[in-house]
């Protein structure tokens, strides 16, 4: 595995571990990543939830919450610290400001188009910004709209396919349409974006992600022309991981058949370990009564099957009764929990298997 360069950025390790929350990848997990050269990323999603004793008003503490996890982050390592921030959040624009003021080496951004995501860098901001998209399509408009707009081209386009965990960028049928699978729409991003890196002389790397989880699945993409990966349910079965040990035990016991594709309030189908809860959501019996913390531009509590924000937080602090826990298509296949240093060491050493079987 190869290292490479987002602008002046070095990766070490070109892997990124996937933004996943609330409350599963923080500090603590982002910070093991880093230390191993790769790319530890902190979710920013609920993080008012789990910081209720700063205020008495969550969209404050979101940010208070993002600034204690980048600064406990660069405690534990000197490695590259990411944020992932979903356009969907309703407080957006101040997670994305934190982040920046913060110095967050990077900002994936996704859940939407972050069309307008340039506009909050400073002249002295060093942060870069990374859309995932799941078209050529997408990453086409937003190149357009960051050049003509702000004179700026990603630092790099994360393309996540419809095998990935939470929120997926499609519509139902097209889940399981060969067409739309990453093998096919990593090459068409990478088609697509070579005119950019042309007239802007610099390299935009593509991260391939969305139901990889060996080191197999990443020489695969590699070969397809991504620079690197992003991986998530691979990295919630490590010792590091932010999330109860329940939560990630659910992993270890899930089979194939209990991952399944859920409605989400966010307004998009996603990927999730069945459950309980998943049951109750199905039967009608989940719909919240009010909206405390209007977490999602596009969420009406009136018409929502739960509330999300509650759910996901449920889930992470070990109640499954209560919430559900987002998945990528490949999570039945954690075994046990071990270290990021020997998740790490098993990706490379079956990353060099592959490569040595086709020679």
């Amino acid at each position: 595995m190869k290292s490479f360069y987002m602008g002046n950025l070095k990766i070490d390790l070109p892997v990124i571990q996937g933004g996943m929350g609330v409350g599963i990848s923080l500090s603590g997990l982002a910070s093991a990543v880093a230390n191993e050269g790769g790319v530890g990323v902190i979710s920013c999603a609920g993080l008012g939830l789990l910081y209720p004793k700063l205020s008495t008003d969550y969209l404050k503490n979101s940010i208070l919450g993002l600034r204690e996890e980048l600064r406990k982050a660069k405690e534990k390592t000197n490695g590259v610290i990411g944020v992932n921030i979903m356009v969907a959040l309703s407080n957006f624009s101040d997670m994305v400001k934190t982040a920046i003021s913060e110095k967050a080496d990077i900002i994936f951004s996704g859940a939407g188009l972050p069309l307008d995501l340039p506009s909050y860098l400073e002249k002295e901001s060093k942060t870069k910004l990374v859309p995932i998209v799941s078209s050529s399509r997408a990453a086409k408009l937003i190149c357009e709209k960051w050049r003509n707009n702000y004179d700026y081209l990603p630092d790099a386009i994360v393309v996540e396919g419809p095998k990935a965990g939470g929120h997926l960028g499609y519509k139902n049928d097209q889940i399981e349409d060969e067409h739309f699978s990453l093998e096919h729409i990593v090459p068409e991003v990478i088609e697509v974006i070579k005119a950019y890196e042309k007239s802007g002389h610099c390299k935009i790397p593509v991260i391939a992600a969305g139901g990889l989880y060996t080191g197999e699945d990443i020489y695969r993409l590699m070969q397809l022309g991504a620079t690197g990966v992003q991986l998530g349910s691979k990295f919630v079965t490590t010792e590091e991981c932010d999330a109860s040990p329940v939560f990630k035990q659910a992993y270890i016991d899930a089979g194939q058949s209990d991952i399944e594709i859920i409605t989400s309030p966010v307004g998009m189908p996603g990927r999730a370990i069945s459950g309980e809860f998943t049951r109750k959501v199905k039967s009608g019996s989940e719909k919240p009564r009010r909206c405390a913390f209007h977490c999602i531009k596009t969420c009406d509590y009136t018409k929502s099957p739960y509330c999300i924000i509650k759910a996901l937080y449920n889930a992470a602090k070990g109640n499954m009764q209560k919430g559900y826990a987002f998945a990528g298509a490949n999570a039945y296949l954690s075994q046990k929990i071990v270290s990021v240093r020997e998740t790490i060491d098993i990706l490379k050493k079956e990353f060099m298997q592959a490569k040595e079987s086709v020679k």
